[in-house]
């Protein structure tokens, strides 16, 4: 089988092939996974297609390569073998269920007859469904290829709910059907638009605009759902005919650019700055647009909003004061609500947009020490409009929320299923799915141990990721919210061992001079991995790490008293 498309014209192809073919139509390119015995046929139809294998170091690391290239290729896919695969893998695919990112995964399995005589084979925990039920659980659709005649239409079925749904899915496929002969793919039809409740999307939008209209002092919230269902554009042309100050979530960062006029920065509840917090909690409207709530996200629960000023809606519902529009989805409600508004309000509306802050005016102190906060400062002066931020979850996370960021797509993180380690080999997929872009990853000691190996897949495929390693000695954030001897980690000599794995540059940097003379060799490099451990007090932190992890301490006591 040569690398150009399938002949579609033939009544017959395999289920393999079929399922190939169905990943590369709806816009899969690079397919990330380990081997075993019973994934191995299938993995070589992906080799003779013209999707590229990416062979990483773990499954669970694969599931977050896939989740990283998913977020922004729109459709990322993981392939591994059977249970001992399968649940290493797991944790990733809970990540990208709780965050809504369209993940599909492919796991081989044991031949059918071994299946239906119930023999003890290898990989086998307790029974055949176990690895099936367990991932029905944190997917939109989990399906089992058992005929060759029925497998197109579970593959298709299982690959269009991913995209509508962008949640992952599970398909299963034993070694004995991959070179079974099913009916060739018809033409595709990925992702047919999800069609609103006429009747209460007029009336959602009706409601909704005569509150914006009567409100004196209205604003925007964006979250996390313009991202995944790809709305910055309609956010935008409504924020341009209303011009209502607009403000994002943590994982809503980047849903419009920073530079914006009327952006007002991330609000984050009561940890948030004080000029965000005074544009969202004194708005009489406030017109919350795929924005959730949760813990980190809402700064441990200490936001002031009165329901009952607030337009929300999601995925598929509106909810207005205490009147919920169910199978109102939120692409219709943007456009519709831009239609019902248009030339209503003046070119500029009378709020005045918030004034974000402009980029500090750095200058290194040679001798000094690198604290976490000048640390961040010299990143907002270093990052350019072509780099992609990935911080992991800690202090980086925190730091690097406060970085400007004016192109689209060029912040990722995950902010609410917060799995340490995600960062690293997230983007390995991210510089796969966008090569033009260079990742710049955040990430903390402990979590660097957590998935140090995928440095390995990145420096064998020529990714010219900077690497940022925060060297505080351990679990900071931990210690903050509650100490103890488990938050201490054995010191590793991190700048040496990338060299372990491959050609890359590494360094070690203390002091500001020593930093800058750092990132004028990233600068320079790039054609290849830079590494650069950069050693903090173990008791150095941002001001909004010791804010939320004060508020979760006082959550901590209440419980406790």
């Amino acid at each position: 089988m040569n690398k150009n498309r399938p002949d579609t014209s033939c009544k017959t192809t395999t289920v393999g092939e079929y399922l190939v073919q169905r990943l590369q139509e709806s816009g899969v390119r690079h397919v990330f996974g380990v081997p075993g015995d019973y994934v191995l046929d299938l993995m070589d139809r992906v080799v003779e297609s013209p999707i590229e294998f990416v062979g990483t170091c773990n499954e669970l690391n694969a599931g977050y390569a896939a989740d990283g290239y998913a977020r922004l290729n729109g459709i990322g896919a993981v392939m591994v073998t059977y249970n001992v695969g399968g649940f290493s893998l797991l944790n990733a695919v809970a990540g990208a269920c709780a965050e809504r990112v369209p993940l599909v995964v492919i796991s081989g399995a044991p031949d059918s007859a071994h299946r239906n005589n119930h023999a003890l084979m290898h990989h086998l925990a307790t029974e055949y469904r176990l690895q099936y039920d367990i991932f029905s659980r944190v997917t939109a659709c989990a399906v089992h290829l058992t005929e060759p005649e029925d497998a197109p239409e579970k593959i298709d079925r299982a690959l269009n709910l991913c995209r509508q749904q962008k949640r992952p899915v599970y398909i299963e496929v034993p070694m004995d059907i991959v070179g079974l002969r099913c009916r060739a793919p018809e033409e595709a039809s990925f992702e047919a638009a999800l069609s609103s409740n006429l009747e209460a999307l007029r009336e959602a939008v009706g409601e909704a605009s005569q509150m914006l209209q009567e409100a004196k002092n209205p604003a925007i919230l964006a979250g996390v759902e313009i991202h995944r269902f790809r709305l910055r554009d309609p956010l935008i042309r409504l924020m341009d005919v209303c011009g209502f100050p607009t403000s994002t979530t943590i994982d809503g960062k980047t849903a419009i650019p920073e530079d914006h006029p009327l952006y007002a920065g991330i609000y984050q509840g009561g940890i948030s700055k004080p000029e965000v917090i005074d544009v969202i909690e004194s708005a009489d409207c406030l017109l919350s647009l795929g924005a959730w709530f949760t813990d980190v996200g809402s700064g441990g629960y200490t936001t002031h909003l009165d329901e009952t000023r607030i337009v929300s809606a999601k995925e598929d519902k509106v909810k207005i004061k205490h009147h919920y529009f169910d199978q109102v989805y939120l692409k219709d409600f943007l456009e519709r609500l831009t239609q019902s508004l248009a030339g209503v309000f003046p070119p500029k509306h009378r709020n005045k947009p918030v004034l974000v802050r402009k980029k500090n005016d750095y200058s290194p102190r040679p001798d000094c020490s690198i604290t976490v906060s000048r640390f961040f400062e010299r990143m907002d002066e270093f990052l350019g409009d072509e780099m992609i931020v990935v911080p992991d979850i800690g202090d980086a996370f925190f730091g690097a929320a406060e970085l400007r960021r004016n192109k689209p797509d060029s912040f990722f993180c995950q902010a609410y299923y917060m799995s340490i380690g995600y960062s690293l080999p997230a983007a390995l997929g991210l510089s796969l799915a966008h090569p033009d872009k260079r990742a710049v990853v955040f990430i903390g000691d402990g979590a660097f141990q957590m998935t140090a190996q995928e440095l390995s897949t990145m420096i064998r495929l020529k990714v010219a990721a900077i690497v940022f390693l925060l060297n505080n000695d351990g679990y900071v954030i931990e210690r903050l919210i509650h100490d103890g001897p488990y938050n201490e980690i054995q010191q590793w000599a991190y700048h040496r061992l990338p060299s372990v794995f491959g050609e890359c540059h590494s360094v070690r940097v203390g002091t500001e001079e020593e930093l800058e003379g750092a990132l004028a060799e990233a600068g320079k490099i790039t054609d290849r991995l830079v590494f650069v451990e950069v050693m903090l007090d173990r008791n150095d932190c941002t001001e909004t790490l010791n804010r939320i992890t004060a508020i979760y301490r006082e959550m901590s006591s209440a419980r406790s008293g």
